[in-house]
């Protein structure tokens, strides 16, 4: 007796009632291919725009206005407290309100600070620190005024700026509108002579940095060069006789050979007392995207209130 219907249950029967079943899905289903193409393509637009997304944030935290590398003289001459009021005076200029609030005001409303010491040699005090809040300025602040004082005995500008353009100019982590290098000291370069300094001053100012200069005059009568300490072997021409010297200050001097690129200024302090009016004013000009910046008078700016501690 036959049986009805028949029996299909071998396994060699098995492929071919499985082939039938999937094209007889797709036949009585087409959509469903239709469907499935359509969710991968938007899953693949969605993962890609989340990585737009990913890749745009990263690039905005590294867009700044302003990198500002801060170089301030440690040698000989800078004591302990020297020193205290050198780093009081930048930690007054991060706090005022007047800065923060130019800071803020930029295009991309942040900046980068490395404050570096500079004597013999170079030290890296404070590393590459964003600044793009009231509080990120009062942070960094305080760790100014925190920082270790870097004892030194020369005064090797170039050297210096050789170490920047080596080790910093190229490889910051940031893409600034602007760089500026920003050199305060109260004396000439007694380690390399005047040419050395140019080609070191020029090599930066062809990375596209700009060097701004801010003298401190302990002695506004004295001359260049009178009494100069000089470090052994230092490139240095002989000092003139002085009634035939040319009659130029520590200023003039860093006019003729220090500051460099477009833009570029000298604010000079008449002591270190007054190295906080002179920083904040200089903060104010380098880091202002303002139209009118160009027409601020340093002069004419506020004098913070520095206490030593």
């Amino acid at each position: 007796m036959r049986e009805y219907p028949p029996n299909r249950t071998s396994t060699q029967d098995a492929p071919s009632a499985i082939m039938i079943t999937q094209r007889s899905t797709h036949q009585a289903f087409p959509h469903f291919r239709r469907t499935a193409r359509r969710y991968t393509l938007a899953t693949a637009a969605i993962l890609i725009a989340v990585q737009q997304l990913v890749f745009a944030s990263n690039l905005n935290a590294n867009n700044i206005d302003t990198a500002l590398i801060l170089a301030v003289d440690t040698s000989q001459s800078v004591n302990q407290v020297r020193f205290r009021l050198q780093m009081d005076g930048i930690a007054a200029a991060l706090e005022d309100p007047g800065v923060i609030n130019t800071i803020l005001g930029g295009p991309r409303g942040a900046i980068a600070i490395m404050l570096v010491s500079w004597a013999d040699h170079s030290h890296f005090l404070l590393p590459w620190t964003l600044v793009r809040s009231k509080q990120d300025a009062h942070d960094t602040a305080g760790r100014i005024r925190r920082l270790p004082r870097q004892v030194g005995e020369y005064t090797c500008m170039a050297r210096m700026l050789r170490t920047l353009n080596e080790t910093v100019l190229e490889s910051a982590p940031f893409n600034p509108l602007k760089t500026v290098v920003d050199i305060s000291g109260d004396g000439i370069d007694n380690c390399e002579s005047e040419a050395s300094l140019t080609r070191a001053r020029d090599d930066v100012v062809k990375t596209g940095a700009v060097i701004n200069g801010l003298p401190i005059i302990v002695d506004g009568t004295r001359l260049v060069g009178e009494g100069a300490y000089r470090a052994p072997g230092a490139g240095l021409v002989p000092l003139i006789p002085p009634d035939q010297r040319e009659r130029i200050t520590l200023k003039s001097w860093y006019e003729r050979n220090v500051i460099g690129g477009f833009g570029a200024f000298t604010i000079a302090a008449n002591g270190y007392r007054d190295f906080a009016r002179a920083m904040r004013s200089k903060f104010v000009v380098e880091i202002s995207w303002a139209a009118e910046a160009n027409r601020i008078n340093p002069d004419d700016l506020p004098q913070p209130t520095v206490k030593l501690r």
